[in-house]
């Protein structure tokens, strides 16, 4: 099986089922973490309608969808912050296929696709319990910084220059 890397309307139906998935994912695992229960289906239905992804649209943004086998396993987002800053969003693949080398594909895509906007920096946050993501992040030359937004989950900034 082959993984392929490329643009998705961020309202297509596979952008809303990545969507769901993910943030169903980063949600829960907050919660369990926290108040030991999944996240309240209303509230998980309010935050995923609210969050349309319409910052992930050209011109000042993308998203991408990574496909293992030719089915949708993936999705990364890029947003220009300013002409020369770009936030990388939404890095997900389905659990099922983690490990298979699609995480690293996405954020080097998204990282080619911040290039192309225009910008020389990429940030990111994460949180704590995202253990994962820290690591991958760290792997691919991203460096610790400081805070660099006001988002209240947020707890690790990012930052890797686009050279």
């Amino acid at each position: 099986m082959t993984w392929t890397i490329a643009p998705e309307p961020y309202d297509s139906p596979v952008a809303a089922a990545l969507w769901r998935a993910y943030y169903t994912e980063v949600s829960d695992r907050w919660y369990l973490l926290h108040e030991n229960h999944r996240t309240d289906p209303a509230e998980l239905e309010r935050e995923i309608a609210a969050q349309t992804g319409a910052e992930l649209a050209l011109p000042g943004g993308l998203l991408l969808v990574a496909r293992y086998g030719g089915e949708p396993a993936g999705s990364a987002g890029v947003r220009l912050l300013d002409a020369t800053t770009a936030e990388l969003k939404r890095v997900f693949v389905h659990e099922e296929l983690r490990g298979r080398g699609g995480a690293p594909r996405l954020v080097t895509a998204a990282e080619d696709a911040a290039r192309k906007l225009g910008a020389k920096v990429m940030i990111l946050d994460t949180r704590n319990d995202l253990v994962e993501a820290r690591t991958l992040y760290t792997r691919l030359g991203y460096e610790e910084t400081e805070r660099h937004n006001a988002d209240k989950y947020a707890e690790h900034w990012f930052r890797k220059p686009l050279n």
